[in-house]
């Protein structure tokens, strides 16, 4: 599979594009102008020799995602486009937005229908324990409120696009070792489900693209 991958560079991107190439999908890269993958390319080619795939073409793009004219002809010709950008840690931004209106824009242009994008499982409800929803949610809410309106934003932008789209909603994000299983809800929030490791979104992400029964669904995700 062709997939292209937006904030490569970063640490959930770093994740989805090392566990894509060596399972063999040709991978296009798309960094921002300054930025690079934390992963040399030689690095990701013996990812893929271990693991005795082809590993396909691996391909490192400098574009601005902010500017559907750049990343078009990046998209055109992909099997899935996904989006490992993330909010602004603090102060007001738009950036999960307008990279979302960005992307859906060039995805219409080059005819790709598949999408999938990282949201934050925070501005989620439904399900939570009483200690979540009366205590965790409204001082997550207050800290966060410029990323989590941010969020909102784009997840709303993004499902009122005709295109395949799964939006996945992972809460705390770990650097520890991917635990190899998580749970997930269509429906709601997953109850007790606090944090969740890098390398388990990205693994979820990758096992989302041909799940039909995500297609056009946000979902909440954790370990």
């Amino acid at each position: 599979m062709k997939l292209v991958v937006f904030g490569a560079s970063g640490r959930i991107g770093t994740e989805v594009v090392q566990q894509a190439v060596a399972a063999g999908h040709a991978v296009t890269a798309v960094v921002r102008e300054g930025s690079s993958l934390q992963v040399p390319l030689p690095e990701l080619r013996l990812v893929a020799a271990r693991a005795g795939v082809a590993g396909g073409l691996t391909e490192v793009v400098t574009a601005d995602v902010m500017d559907p004219a750049s990343i078009t002809p990046v998209v055109a010709g992909h099997d899935a486009v996904l989006s490992a950008l993330g909010p602004r840690p603090k102060g007001p931004s738009d950036v999960l937005t307008s990279s979302a209106r960005s992307i859906l824009h060039a995805m219409s242009d080059a005819d790709i229908r598949r999408f999938l994008v990282v949201s934050v499982a925070g501005i989620h409800s439904g399900g939570d324990d009483v200690f979540t929803k009366y205590v965790v949610k409204p001082i997550l809410q207050r800290i966060l409120r410029e990323s989590f309106a941010d969020a909102r934003q784009m997840e709303e932008l993004i499902r009122a696009s005709d295109l395949d789209w799964t939006i996945a909603c992972p809460p705390r994000l770990t650097n520890a070792a991917a635990k190899g299983t998580f749970r997930s809800n269509t429906e709601g929030t997953v109850r007790g489900g606090f944090t969740m490791t890098r390398a388990d979104v990205a693994t979820y992400l990758l096992n989302a693209i041909d799940d039909a029964a995500v297609v056009r669904k946000t979902v909440v995700i954790s370990n």
